[in-house]
């Protein structure tokens, strides 16, 4: 099946039969932040600043990764300023999952002990480690501090909570690799919740509709369900468009290689199971996106902080919806996961091994 990306002038992408999802292509439009352009701009001149790319992988790569057409499918309606500094962060975590893979491969438990450390201190304390040594971190602050300018210390404090867990997830994810534990599904289910960073990534959704929910209506099942249905298929998508690089780079966390491992599936198998939890996902979400959106009605009690509530529900609600065709495009239009395209198939072109000491 085929699609013309709204943000290339590249030609319509072919999505395999085998990942092809006609519900998402059919059901669920998608939709283009307008800031767009200028947001992959100045996204690629960040990247460039913070010395998180070597400029020649930046000319070469970064566009066609689509980390900022991720991001503008998915924040749609945030004021340009948010959406920039949401975008900015989302390429940092990027290349820190790619650092996170190089520390594994080449066996640099220390460093990466270090780095954990660092991100863990620089998320407390973002203005004090704007200008550390190591640009991941110095980025990651910089990244942090901005969105902590939007919305209240309350939600700075969850949006804290919530990273330092997704930290300590990625460490257990380097434990696991250096010494080959596959995690069982359910082990691997709980683990792969913080790892994607579902709740960062519904936290920011406040900050698109500019509003800081009340635990009484994030906690509620009407809108917790659709936001956990959005981001679990997101992850699980990710699992299976991945798979490939993931056998191929000796990975240990992926849904298909813990059906595999654990539950004693085939390859085939694996891959129809995994497939067959994405499309239920998409359904479960149509009955809860409906659900949250009565809810939102019900907010609404007449009252100016009801009518507040009930359209930044609304609003992010809607932004769930477009998590699903954003996510299934960019897996299908950045070169992240073209593994047959690169020349080892272990190792992505994008990543620095240089910067790292590496040869």
């Amino acid at each position: 099946m085929a699609a013309f990306p709204h943000s290339s002038t590249s030609p319509a992408v072919t999505v395999p039969s085998s990942l092809a999802l006609p519900v998402i292509e059919a059901s669920f439009p998608r939709r283009l932040h307008p800031y767009w352009p200028t947001l992959q701009e100045k996204t690629r001149s960040w990247l460039l600043e913070m010395r998180l790319m070597p400029a020649n992988k930046v000319e070469k790569f970064a566009d066609g990764l689509r980390y900022t057409d991720l991001m503008a499918g998915y924040y749609v309606g945030a004021p340009d300023d948010v959406l920039q500094a949401i975008a900015d962060y989302s390429a940092w975590f990027f290349v820190w999952d790619d650092r996170h893979d190089r520390d594994v491969v080449h066996g640099r438990s220390a460093a990466w002990s270090r780095l954990k450390n660092a991100l863990h201190m620089a998320l407390d304390s973002p203005q004090g480690n704007l200008y550390h040594q190591d640009p991941l971190v110095a980025s990651f602050a910089d990244s942090v501090l901005r969105l902590y300018s939007f919305l209240p210390a309350t939600w700075n404090a969850r949006f804290a909570r919530h990273f330092h867990a997704v930290i300590e997830a990625y460490d257990q994810e380097f434990r696991n690799r250096t010494e080959g534990v596959v995690p069982t599904v359910q082990e691997y289910l709980a683990l792969r919740r913080l790892t994607f960073a579902h709740w960062i990534w519904t936290d920011l959704l406040e900050t698109s509709a500019g509003c800081e929910l009340p635990d009484a209506v994030r906690k509620h099942p009407a809108y917790r369900r659709p936001a956990l249905l959005s981001q679990e298929f997101a992850a699980w998508y990710n699992d299976l468009c991945s798979l490939p690089k993931e056998i191929a780079g000796d990975e240990v966390h992926n849904f298909g290689i813990s059906l595999i491992r654990h539950e004693g599936m085939t390859l085939d198998e694996a891959v129809s199971e995994v497939r067959r939890r994405v499309e239920e996902c998409v359904n479960e979400f149509l009955i809860a996106e409906r659900e949250g959106l009565r809810f939102a009605d019900e907010l609404e009690d007449g009252t100016i902080q009801g009518t507040e509530l009930g359209a930044a529900v609304r609003a992010c609600i809607g932004n769930m919806r477009n998590w699903f065709s954003s996510v299934y495009w960019f897996h299908h239009e950045s070169g992240r996961y073209r593994v047959d395209s690169w020349d080892d198939r272990a190792t992505p072109p994008y990543v620095n091994n240089e910067a790292a000491g590496e040869k």
